[in-house]
């Protein structure tokens, strides 16, 4: 099992480790709800350097990406971010990740840590007719996340950029707590607003525990996977593994605002035809009516008990204090406001289906 450069200072802080994406990776701290509710009210920090990072450059580098991404590089100016999928000839999703345009011909790109391996693979067999240098640089760079709407007025201390003129999804290279050459962008995974930083891996601690310092007048604390996983939840947004995978289609789960099959891209004429007529499935957001959590792999049913679709999803909501949860269910039933049931161990427990986010950000 890998560790990230911080694996000591996270057994210091008394956090609970867990296996996550080949690596131990803190899952919690002081507690998922404080550190949810931290996130969302001040600011928290997340060690999330497992994530993979390739850059991708040369005269050729717009082209590959063209072709094994689903959104419209093109349209991807320098100082930007663009999210993003891997599709698959099968109709399915590779990976889902971010893009980074660090100069005209210098991309970033930013793929979960269990899928490195698979979608390395992936650029260089499709890279063989393009010809563009690939470089992962996983290892090398650890990750922060500095979520919440106080991290952009609390870390502009390390820094003499100034962070307000970042606007959402862009991204500079600057010093940030000593460290030169350091990637600061608006980009999370948590719907709270605030930056993540890439720098050397062997820079960590360092960083860490200046971004701790100029945090703490407002409350800063570090946080955890779980924490990360509920954030994300409130916001409907995907994850690898639970949402989309190898044979999911990416209409379904409802990334066609990132779908442009006039790039061309692997598989664009299937993917064109499911945004035109719709699919079977769709992913819907869910509230319980009454005091459950929904799980990953709970039964969707109608409200005469019929198997409708399957949770991918679910939590007790910190800022709700309600059950929610993300789930694939016929399409005739993922109009909002249509009452459905989750089935808990055989019993109905009654839900609405709502339009992710269940939160204003």
């Amino acid at each position: 099992m890998k560790k990230t450069t911080l694996y000591h200072t996270h057994l210091a802080l008394n956090a609970k480790m867990t296996p996550f994406g080949g690596f131990e990776m803190p899952v919690q701290y002081s507690g998922v709800k404080i550190e949810h509710l931290t996130v969302r009210e001040s600011l928290g920090v997340f060690d999330v350097s497992h994530m993979g990072e390739f850059y991708v450059s040369g005269p050729n580098a717009l082209d590959l990406l063209q072709y094994v991404c689903s959104n419209d590089i093109s349209k991807l100016i320098v100082g930007k971010a663009q999210y993003n999928y891997f599709p698959n000839e099968q109709g399915g999703v590779v990976d889902d990740l971010i893009v980074y345009r660090l100069a005209e011909e210098r991309y970033l790109l930013v793929i979960n840590a269990s899928n490195i391996e698979k979608d390395w693979n992936w650029i260089q067999k499709h890279n063989q007719n393009f010809n563009a240098l690939v470089e992962d640089h996983s290892d090398a760079t650890a990750l922060l996340a500095i979520q919440g709407p106080k991290a952009i007025e609390a870390m502009q201390l390390l820094t003499d950029f100034p962070l307000e003129s970042l606007p959402f999804y862009a991204h500079t290279t600057t010093s940030f707590a000593g460290c030169e050459q350091v990637i600061i962008a608006t980009t999370g995974y948590t719907g709270a607003g605030g930056i993540e930083i890439y720098f050397p891996a062997r820079e960590a601690e360092k960083v860490w525990n200046a971004v701790l310092q100029a945090g703490a007048p407002y409350g800063i604390i570090p946080a955890g996977l779980a924490a990360r996983d509920t954030l994300r939840t409130e916001m409907g947004y995907c994850l690898y593994g639970n949402e989309i995978n190898d044979t999911t289609s990416p209409i379904a789960a409802g990334l066609g605002w990132v779908t442009r099959p006039e790039t061309g891209f692997i598989n664009s004429e299937n993917i064109a035809q499911q945004k035109a007529d719709g699919t079977f499935q769709k992913l819907i957001g869910f509230t319980m009516e009454a005091r459950a959590i929904p799980r990953s792999g709970y039964t969707l049913v109608d409200v005469e008990n019929n198997p409708i679709g399957t949770v991918t999803s679910g939590t007790q909501s910190p800022v709700l204090s309600q059950g929610i949860g993300l789930g694939y269910i016929d399409s005739n039933f993922a109009k909002p406001g249509t009452s459905i049931g989750v089935l808990i161990r055989e019993k109905f427990c009654p839900a609405q289906v709502i339009k992710p986010p269940f939160i204003k950000s």
